[in-house]
């Protein structure tokens, strides 16, 4: 069951984030700041679960719960890169709407095409800044006795439990690297948002409606990846039964969920996606009435 469930899920993932990513970068709107930064979000959805979920879904077919050392610290490093690299994408898309709403005569000066490219350079290498400690710390922990944890994939927290050292000063470095950087990221995006909607007051009816349904979306996504998140990182190392479950949501739960939360209440991206997915409805339209005017 578990098998089949995860794999449906990843395979929404996939089909959902690519239709996404394709959809942008063969229209128009990939030279829009917004929906830039949405292709390259998708992207990391992509890369960010197939660190962790290939693993699960093959681990559950063969009824295997083993992983080598080396693959281990490699899917430790990755994770934590990949996920770094969303969470500032996700902030870079905060001040995208922050620019777009508040700062709307100068939204074009302020998101021109080389400062966004810029904030997705600075998204990776604040990542590799996140990434970089964690990886070293956990490379440098001695084991020596038990080699099983209570968990579906690597993670630095479940890893200190089997160190054979005395762990407290690295789980105070790690809660530093994981939860406060979380925690503050998402106190960042919460004060964004929260003059965003404060900023909606003065605009029209139909403007207020229109950025609401894109703030909302966005405002969802923060609150789904980061209340699971700064839950397990943001405490002292220690590690619960529940913490699997808590992880689903911001490893397989939230990337599959994207696609949908970005797409229902666009019209914009709808559009798009109709346009380069349904070229041929679009022509049979276009020749059914061309032949009536004929007639």
């Amino acid at each position: 069951f578990c098998f089949v469930l995860f794999l449906f899920c990843y395979v929404a993932l996939l089909a959902g984030n690519l239709l996404i990513l394709v959809s942008i970068q063969c229209s128009p709107l990939f030279h829009q700041p917004m929906y830039y930064f949405l292709s390259h979000l998708s992207a990391m959805d992509i890369c960010y679960t197939s660190t962790v979920t290939p693993k699960l879904i093959a681990d559950l077919l063969v009824e295997r719960k083993t992983i080598s050392y080396s693959n281990c610290m490699l899917q430790i490093f990755t994770m934590h890169f990949f996920g770094g690299t969303e969470i500032f994408i996700l902030t870079a898309m905060a001040f995208d709407r922050y620019a777009a709403i508040c700062k709307p005569l100068h939204y074009l000066l302020i998101m021109n095409r080389t400062r966004c490219h810029l904030l997705v350079l600075a998204a990776w290498a604040g990542a590799a800044v996140h990434a970089f400690p964690l990886f070293s710390t956990a490379i440098s922990l001695p084991f020596c006795g038990p080699n099983e944890i209570d968990h579906y994939f690597c993670d630095i927290f479940p890893l200190l439990n089997l160190a054979c050292t005395d762990t407290r000063i690295t789980g105070v470095l790690v809660v530093a690297f994981s939860g406060m950087f979380g925690l503050v990221v998402f106190i960042v995006l919460f004060v964004s948002y929260g003059i965003i909607l404060f900023t909606l007051r003065n605009m029209s009816a139909q403007g207020r409606r229109k950025s609401l349904s894109t703030c909302g979306s966005h405002i969802t996504v923060v609150i789904l990846f980061f209340g699971p998140a700064i839950f397990i990182y943001f405490r002292p190392p220690t590690t619960f039964p529940e913490d699997k479950i808590f992880a689903l949501f911001y490893t397989i739960i939230v990337p599959m969920f994207n696609p949908l939360i970005y797409t229902l209440r666009n019209s914009e991206m709808k559009k798009a996606m109709k346009k380069f997915w349904c070229p041929l409805l679009f022509s049979n339209k276009h020749t059914v009435n061309l032949k009536k005017f004929i007639d």
